[in-house]
């Protein structure tokens, strides 16, 4: 990579599809920004940066500070940063769990979204990490579901909101995915009916989702914009 590679801000880099996607973009030859919410650790593949996402002024300084070390607006911010709780049914699901997820999950993005809405390049591309299971109804997941549907309703909107621009706005949104946060909480038991949901019969890799990231932020995917892009093994 060179001073001239474009620049990519991943928000969520440090682990699971975040890392996949930043080890994507750097064998791509771009050069990477990632957050994280502990220490930030840089490596030689990527610059790293400590944000809390739910705090908008503590984003704005995330985009200060990687247009200052890269010199250049980023060309592709991946908004990948959010949490998940475990799941119970809506009549047991507790308040603070719902409030968390809509801080993080919901005011986060929208945090990261709106920024980068004003700071990406012209010609530029924003992905947005949500879920499947927007679409694929499973018990005890609905609120976690409803936060990733907040989400792909904003991206929608910013598609043609930056469309003047050249900037293409998307989403990806995975099916189960063999991460610390899909496997949080989960024996092996509820892994195998998580794989079964699939027709191929397993668990996608985090690597499988950075490549559809990766893919919607280049320029071969120039005529795709405002749309929700599900790498999921068929789930649905």
């Amino acid at each position: 990579m060179t001073e001239q590679s474009p620049v990519v801000l991943v928000f969520g880099g440090s682990r699971g599809i975040g890392a996949a996607c930043v080890d994507a973009f750097a064998a791509a030859g771009w050069r990477v920004g990632l957050t994280t919410t502990g220490p930030a650790q840089s490596s030689s593949r990527a610059t790293a940066f400590s944000v809390d996402i739910r705090d908008a002024a503590a984003v704005t300084r995330v985009f200060d500070e990687a247009e200052a070390t890269f010199g250049t607006a980023p060309a592709a911010v991946v908004a990948n940063a959010g949490i998940n709780v475990p799941p119970r049914p809506l009549a047991a699901f507790p308040p603070e769990d719902f409030r968390a997820l809509m801080e993080v999950n919901v005011i986060g993005a929208f945090n990261v979204l709106a920024e980068a809405a004003r700071r990406v390049a012209d010609g530029g591309a924003i992905v947005a990490l949500t879920t499947s299971l927007v679409r694929h109804a499973a018990p005890g997941l609905g609120p976690y579901a409803a936060s990733k549907a907040a989400v792909e309703c904003l991206v929608r909107s910013m598609a043609k909101e930056l469309a003047a621009r050249k900037i293409r706005v998307n989403a990806v949104a995975p099916g189960p995915v063999e991460t610390d946060l899909f496997n949080a909480g989960k024996n092996d038991e509820a892994k195998r009916r998580s794989a079964a949901m699939s027709p191929f019969d397993r668990i996608g890799r985090p690597d499988e989702i950075a490549a559809v990231v990766r893919f919607l932020a280049s320029d071969e995917a120039s005529w795709i914009a405002g749309q929700v892009v599900q790498p999921n093994g068929g789930l649905v």
